[in-house]
């Protein structure tokens, strides 16, 4: 009776150590893959706070919260068991259809390297809901409306990074990893929103306490807000050249095209041997810039592409479409 004791908790024993090793898998696969989708949660970050602008501060977390409420159900409903499913029957599909996300990310970087030095009307997603003011529920839903649909293109490009990134391991692990990437990069980003949205509140109120401390501190967060939005922005668009453009080098040199990455890596070679300092710290920026420059130039072709073949036969679908329902 002892024996057969013993060997249970032996047992039990060996699958809490497996359990253990299984989590801590997880873990690492986890914090691996949120690193590469960086560039995606920064510019989600920056993009978010503008759908809040114009609403009543009292509604600010509300919509937040609905946000990242459709943001969980774009991820673990729709987003993951497509994921698990391509992973599973059609792998093959993974590197083109990431590369696919890699080029909107470079058109998404362009646009907005384009908008900064030539300033023109905001395209699709980032064009301000009009002609609702009147009615603040059917705006807000408008708003949180567009703001989903976003987020949807930006997390299926999340998950498809990170799908990638462990194409290898076991379907159960997969989805194990992709549920704990989509839940932590969501409470991370919108709990971040969060606090960029009261940060003027919280200001505003640190200036009217009778601490002179508090009050300086209060009008530095209230002025300094506008500052780092714009340099958050600007953070976001240089991640999203550079992961878009890593995408599509690492993506060529899968399907057999490895010139560009070895043009890439050559030369970031020769300036750290340049430079002779901080070799690892300037061979990475050395890569990173030469893969944001090859963003640049394959966003530039699709935004141009988007302007004079795209935009124009979508407008023609619609027009026709509405002809049709009239």
């Amino acid at each position: 009776m002892a024996t057969g004791l013993i060997a249970l908790l032996d047992d039990v024993a060996a699958i809490a150590k497996l359990a253990a090793a299984s989590l801590d898998d997880v873990a690492a696969q986890t914090a691996k893959a949120t690193t590469k989708a960086a560039g995606i949660v920064i510019d989600d970050a920056a993009v978010t706070p503008r759908y809040v602008v114009g609403l009543s501060p009292a509604r600010e977390l509300p919509i937040i919260g609905r946000i990242a409420l459709g943001s969980l159900k774009n991820k673990l409903v729709f987003l993951l068991p497509a994921a698990l499913l391509l992973g599973y029957f059609a792998p093959w599909v993974i590197t083109p259809l990431l590369m696919v996300g890699g080029i909107y990310l470079c058109y998404e970087g362009a646009e907005k390297l384009y908008a900064v030095f030539f300033p023109h009307a905001a395209h699709g997603h980032e064009k301000e809901v009009l002609g609702v003011k009147t009615d603040p529920v059917a705006l807000e839903n408008q708003k949180v409306s567009g703001a989903v649909r976003t987020d949807f293109i930006l997390s299926a490009e999340i998950m498809a990074l990170t799908l990638a990134d462990i194409s290898q391991t076991s379907i159960y692990m997969q989805g194990f990893v992709l549920a704990a990437v989509g839940i932590l990069i969501t409470l991370a980003v919108y709990g971040f929103v969060a606090l960029i949205v009261k940060a003027d509140d919280v200001g505003i109120a640190m200036a009217n306490t009778s601490s002179s401390i508090a009050r300086v501190a209060g009008r530095g967060l209230v002025y300094g807000m506008p500052i780092f939005l714009k340099l958050l922005a600007a953070v976001g668009t240089a991640a999203m050249l550079w992961v878009g453009g890593s995408i599509l080098v690492h993506g060529m040199a899968e399907l057999g095209y490895a010139g560009p990455e070895h043009v890439i890596h050559d030369a970031s070679a020769t300036v750290v041997t340049a430079l002779g300092f901080a070799p690892a710290i300037v061979g990475w920026f050395a890569k990173s810039a030469m893969q944001a420059a090859i963003a640049i130039l394959i966003g530039a072709i699709a935004l141009v592409a988007m302007g004079n073949v795209v935009a124009p036969v979508w407008k023609l679908v619609r027009a026709r479409s509405q002809k049709i329902q009239r």
